[in-house]
C-alpha cells in the first residue's frame, strides 16, 4: 500500500487559510517567496492580512515585531537558510528578546532542498533558534501534524520557530491525532533500544522499527516534535526502559536534536546515545534521494546503528 504524501509547506499554507478564516487577527508575512513557502494561498484569501517583504528578511522579522507590538497573530515565513541565518539578529533581538508574538515558519530546510546545493540548505537553523533563550522550537514529521501545530502556535503566547520541508513526505498521522506542544508522541513501544527522530526522519525511523521487529529486535519509535522545550519525561523513561538511544535528525548532529537529548541523559540518566545526522559538514547538489543516501539518513543506516547500539549494550 502506498501511504499518501503531502509536503509540511503544503499543510503550512492550508493551516494559514484556515487560521485566517477562523481568526482576524492574522497577519502573514514573506520575502518574496510565497509560492515556494506556500503563503501564496493566503495572500490570495486575505490580501489586506499580507505583506510581501521583498527579499529582505532583516527587514522582515522588524515588521513582525511592529505589527505583533499592535495585537496581530503574526506568522513570518522564509527560506530556513534565511530565516534563521541572515535575519538571525533581527529574530534574536527584535522577536525574542523583545517578547515578541512572532511565529517564524521556516521552509526548505535541511538537506532535502535537493539541487539548489549546500548554499540553500540548513542544517543549523535548529542549533540557532534553540540557542536563543525562550524561543519555542518545532519540527513537524507529516502534513497532519504541521496543521495541529499551526492550531496550537495560533493559542501560544511568544514567539517560536517551525521547521517545515520541501519535498512531501509519508502521511503518519490521523486527523484525531492529538497534538501537544513539548509533549513527544511514543509511535511504537520497545525494550532493546529507543529512536527519538524529529522531521522527515520520523518516517523512516518507523520503517526502520518494523524491520527490526522482524530481526528479533524491538525498539521504542519517538515523534520529538518539540525540540525545545524537549520532552524530558520521555526522554529519561526511554533511557530508564531501554538502555539506548539513537536520535535521527536531517540536521547538523551539532546543536540540535541529538544535542538536546545528550544534554539531558548524561546528567539525569546516562546511557550510551548515538546521533544519526549530517556530521558536521555542510550539503551539496543532488536530488534529495541521492542526498540522502549520500549523508546516510536512510532507513538500513537507523538499522544498522541499532544493531550497534544493542550489540554493545
Amino acid at each position: 500500500m502506498v501511504l499518501q504524501k503531502q509536503a509540511t509547506r503544503d499543510a503550512y499554507g492550508l493551516a494559514l487559510v484556515e487560521l485566517g478564516h477562523l481568526h482576524n487577527d492574522v497577519v502573514v508575512l514573506d520575502a518574496d517567496l510565497s509560492k515556494s513557502t506556500k503563503t501564496v494561498d493566503f495572500a490570495k484569501a486575505f490580501p489586506g492580512r499580507f505583506i510581501n517583504a521583498g527579499i529582505a528578511e532583516q527587514n522582515m522579522m522588524g515588521m513582525a515585531a511592529g505589527l505583533a507590538s499592535a495585537g496581530k497573530k503574526v506568522f513570518a515565513s522564509s527560506f530556513a537558510i534565511f530565516a534563521t541565518g541572515r535575519a538571525f539578529e533581527q529574530v534574536r533581538n527584535s522577536l525574542v528578546y523583545a517578547g515578541m508574538n512572532v511565529k517564524v515558519c521556516a521552509t526548505h530546510a535541511g538537506i532535502t532542498v535537493g539541487e539548489d546545493g549546500g548554499s540553500h540548505q540548513s542544517v543549523e537553523d535548529i542549533a540557532l533558534m534553540r540557542s536563543i533563550p525562550g524561543m519555542l522550537v518545532v519540527v513537524p514529521s507529516d502534513g497532519v501534524s504541521t496543521r495541529k501545530v499551526m492550531l496550537s502556535l495560533y493559542d501560544y503566547q511568544g514567539p517560536a520557530y517551525l521547521r517545515l520541508g520541501r519535498p512531501a513526505v509519508p502521511v503518519l498521522y490521523d486527523d484525531d491525532m492529538q497534538f501537544e506542544i513539548g509533549r513527544g508522541i511514543k509511535l511504537k513501544e520497545g525494550r532493546d533500544a529507543s529512536i527519538i527522530a524529529c522531521g522527515i526522519m520520523v518516517h523512516k525511523s518507523v520503517q526502520a522499527a518494523e524491520i527490526l521487529a522482524g530481526q528479533g529486535i524491538n525498539v521504542s519509535v519517538i515523534d520529538m516534535h518539540t525540540i525545545k522545550p524537549l520532552d524530558r519525561e520521555l526522554v529519561l523513561e526511554a533511557a530508564r526502559e531501554t538502555g539506548a538511544i539513537l536520535t535521527v535528525e536531517e540536521h547538523n548532529i551539532i546543536g540540535g536534536l541529538g544535542s538536546a537529548v545528550c544534554e539531558l541523559v548524561s546528567e539525569f540518566q546516562p546511557v550510551t546515545v548515538k546521533r544519526m545526522g549530517l556530521e558536521d559538514v555542510f550539503g551539496q547538489s543532488g536530488t534529495p534521494d541521492e542526498l540522502m543516501e549520500y549523508y546516510g539518513l536512510t532507513v538500513d543506516m537507523i538499522i544498522n546503528n541499532i544493531h550497534s547500539l544493542v550489540d554493545n549494550k
